[in-house]
C-alpha cells in the first residue's frame, strides 16, 4: 500500500512560500536526521533552485540517530553545492544557537545593520521547525506538538536589526515517488495517521530493525529474534506486552502492540537509530529502477 498525504493548506503553503522565496538569502531545511534524504522535500530544493538560494540543512533530532548515520549524512550533504549540513537537537539551545553564524557563511554579503540575513526556516511536518524557532527567538511563538501540520500559516520575525526569520507550516509534497519513503515518513510520525496503518508501518519499522539493529529489540523486549519475519516481531511484542483484544479468547492485539513499537521508536526508547544511510538509499533507489 502507497503512503500519499498532502492536507489542502499545503497548496497555499508552497504557493506562500514560493513568494518568500525571492525575500530571502538562506533557507534552512529542517530534517529529522534518522531519515534526512526520504524527508527531504523535492519542491524546496526546486523553489530554491529556482531562485539560487544557498542552504543550511539541519538534521534535527541527531540525539535520537545512529551517530555514524549522521556523519555520513553530514559528509553527503556537504558535497552538494550551496549545501551546509549540521546535526542538532533542537531541545538544546546550544545547539540551535550556532545555526546563524553557520547560514551567514553562506551569504557573507549579509552582514551589517544595512543588509540584515533573512532565514527561511522549511522542512516537512513533525521535524520540529517551531522548537527551533521558539529555541532561536528564546520565547514561544510557534506552536509546538507531536502531530504532524500543527502550523498551517507563515511567521516573520526580526531577531535583531541583523537577522529575520520566516517561519514555514510543514510542506510535503504531492506524490512521494518511492513507497518506501512514504513508511519511513510514518514511522518518524511526519505524516497524518488518517494516511496510515500502524500495524503496516510496525512491520516496516521490524523489518529495518531486525536487519539493522536487531540488538535494540531484544534489549527492549526481551524477545528471540529465531525464525522471526517483521509481522512476528510485531506479535512477539504484543505476547510480551500483553496485548490482548476483549472478548476475542485471548487474540492478539496487533493494533496496540504496533503503537507500543512505533512509540518506542519515535522516543528513543530503542537507542539511537536511522531508518536510512547514504549506502541504503542508493541501493534503494538501484532496485527501484
Amino acid at each position: 500500500m502507497a503512503i500519499q498525504w498532502f492536507p489542502g493548506h499545503m497548496t497555499a503553503a508552497r504557493k506562500k512560500a514560493a513568494e518568500t522565496m525571492a525575500e530571502i538569502d538562506v533557507v534552512i531545511e529542517v530534517l529529522d536526521a534518522r531519515v534526512p534524504e526520504a524527508g527531504s522535500n523535492p519542491m524546496i530544493h526546486e523553489l530554491r533552485a529556482h531562485r539560487q538560494r544557498p542552504c543550511l540543512k539541519v538534521l534535527n533530532k541527531s540525539d535520537l540517530a545512529d551517530p555514524a548515520a549522521t556523519a555520513a549524512w553530514i559528509a553527503y550533504f556537504e558535497r552538494q553545492p550551496g549545501v551546509k549540513a549540521v546535526a542538532i537537537s533542537a531541545k538544546k539551545p546550544g545547539d540551535v544557537a550556532k545555526l546563524p553564524a553557520l547560514a551567514q557563511k553562506l551569504a557573507p554579503h549579509r552582514d551589517d545593520n544595512f543588509k540584515p540575513l533573512r532565514l527561511m526556516i522549511m522542512g516537512i511536518p513533525n521535524v520540529g521547525k517551531s522548537t527551533l524557532m521558539n529555541a532561536l527567538v528564546k520565547k514561544k511563538i510557534a506552536k509546538v506538538g507531536d502531530e504532524p501540520a500543527v502550523t498551517k500559516s507563515q511567521q516573520r520575525i526580526n531577531l535583531s536589526p541583523r537577522l529575520t526569520l520566516v517561519d514555514t507550516p510543514g510542506l510535503m509534497w504531492p506524490k512521494i515517488e518511492h513507497d518506501s519513503d512514504g513508511y519511513l515518513l510514518a514511522a518518524c510520525h511526519a505524516i497524518g495517521k488518517n494516511a496510515v496503518i500502524d500495524e503496516t508501518v510496525a512491520e516496516f519499522l521490524a523489518g529495518i530493525l531486525l536487519a539493522r539493529y536487531p540488538r535494540a529489540l531484544v534489549d527492549r523486549y526481551k524477545i528471540k529474534l529465531d525464525g522471526l519475519d517483521p509481522v512476528g516481531v510485531v506479535e512477539a511484542v504484543a505476547k510480551k506486552r500483553g496485548c490482548l483484544r476483549q472478548g476475542r479468547g485471548g487474540e492478539l492485539d496487533l493494533e496496540k502492540a504496533a503503537n507500543i513499537l512505533l512509540t518506542d521508536f519515535r522516543s528513543g526508547a530503542l537507542g539511537r537509530i536511522s531508518l536510512e544511510t547514504p549506502a541504503t538509499r542508493a541501493a534503494m533507489l538501484i532496485n527501484s529502477i
